[in-house]
């Protein structure tokens, strides 16, 4: 991996070189390698990796390929800060084939990426942005004459890797939302899928919408460094981003267990940063990165929940976009108590007299229990503070 006093050893030539080319000091461009190696779960000293190669390594050629989306990935990309976008492209990988950023068009363009493919096989980088559409051989999406099917299994032959980045090319995203017609919702009108079932084999999945840009950054970077692709879960998706739910370290976690939660937009709860689950935040089946990273370089709260939106489930295949937003989410390591109503109860028919008075006595037996019950649930901050005030003035009083 390279050793710690290359870390410290400023005034190596390979430095100076990296300082020019990238605009930036020394000590930040190690401080950025530092973050990098951190965000990737690599041990200690795999800073120093990472700075070679950034230094000496040859940029790898990328190949993106763009489909069924709205170029928010690519969006999402343009606002990265560390490094910004031209330094990424220029200095950190070779962007051959963009449609979006590129300057030829048309047969230029589609020259460019072959004579790209040619001369880097087995060894480019191919991302993908956008579902591919499947339905009538694919006619929905069409570039240079070739469908998209086509043109991701040309690409993808010689490719030394495939990153699919993006909701939509991780599984099929918003192009592969159900119709609500009933007559027509057997499938997206354009049959929409992700890039991993177009090649009938497990890629590299960056879901999202859209993913942090710095998840494709230290993908990239990874593959950089050591020559492979990070370690990804069962969907492909790198686990050092996406191994743990949103729920397990959003800001607001503690207001769940204390049973604190908003019960609508703008009111108190809401207001005060109370928890979003009762208004469908996904967080609690979803798993990615976006509580502990933030977006566009403006703190860690710069994301939905953060903002005051619950997380509509976006990285995770059969929840974003296929749930109701505003649907409660399955819990899959922890559930509130059973004691605090849904966010839609369910509506039963209506008792007989003589089970609703059966009934009431049970509930009649049961109160006391109740009532000691619900003390022990999560007080209001306002009860809480009313239960120290009497205390503190039942203690004045005591030794007054």
């Amino acid at each position: 991996m390279g050793g710690m006093n290359d870390v410290f050893d400023l005034s190596r030539a390979g430095l100076a070189d990296v300082e020019s080319r990238l605009d930036m000091p020394r000590r930040d461009f190690m401080k950025f390698c530092a973050t990098l190696a951190a965000t990737l779960g690599l041990p200690a000293g795999a800073e120093a990796a990472v700075a070679k190669a950034m230094e000496s390594a040859q940029r790898p050629s990328v190949i993106w390929l763009h489909f069924q989306e709205c170029t928010g990935c690519t969006e999402s990309m343009l606002r990265a800060e560390h490094p910004t976008l031209e330094k990424l492209i220029l200095d950190v990988i070779s962007l051959d084939y963009h449609e979006t950023l590129m300057v030829a068009a048309g047969h230029q363009a589609e020259a460019a990426r072959k004579q790209a493919m040619e001369a880097n096989k087995g060894k480019y980088v191919l991302v993908i942005e956008g579902s591919i559409p499947t339905k009538d051989n694919g006619i929905h999406c069409k570039v240079g004459g070739q469908t998209a099917i086509e043109m991701t299994k040309e690409c993808a032959k010689d490719a030394a890797a495939v990153i699919a980045i993006g909701s939509c090319a991780s599984w099929g995203g918003m192009p592969s939302t159900h119709p609500s017609v009933a007559a027509l919702a057997g499938s997206s009108p354009t049959g929409a899928a992700g890039v991993a079932e177009i090649l009938g084999k497990p890629v590299v999945t960056i879901p999202g919408c859209p993913p942090n840009p710095y998840n494709f950054l230290a993908t990239v970077v990874h593959f950089l460094t050591f020559g492979k692709l990070p370690e990804v879960d069962q969907l492909g998706r790198p686990k050092f981003a996406y191994s743990r739910l949103i729920h397990e370290h959003c800001e607001r976690r503690a207001h769940f267990d204390a049973g604190r939660f908003a019960m609508e937009f703008g009111d108190e709860g809401h207001r005060k940063g109370y928890c979003l689950y009762k208004l469908g935040c996904k967080g609690p089946e979803t798993y990615a990165n976006c509580s502990t990273l933030g977006f566009g370089d403006a703190g860690e709260n710069n994301w939905p929940v953060g903002c005051g939106h619950p997380c509509i489930g976006c990285t995770e295949k059969g929840v974003g976009f296929h749930k109701p937003i505003h649907q409660v989410a399955k819990m899959l390591n922890v559930s509130p108590p059973t004691q605090y109503p849904r966010i839609v109860e369910e509506q039963g028919k209506a008792a007989s007299f003589a089970s609703a008075a059966a009934i009431a006595a049970i509930a009649g037996a049961a109160a006391g229990a109740a009532v000691m019950m619900t003390k022990n649930l999560g007080l209001s901050h306002e009860a809480e503070e009313l239960k120290r005030t009497k205390q503190a003035a039942a203690q004045d009083q005591s030794g007054a």
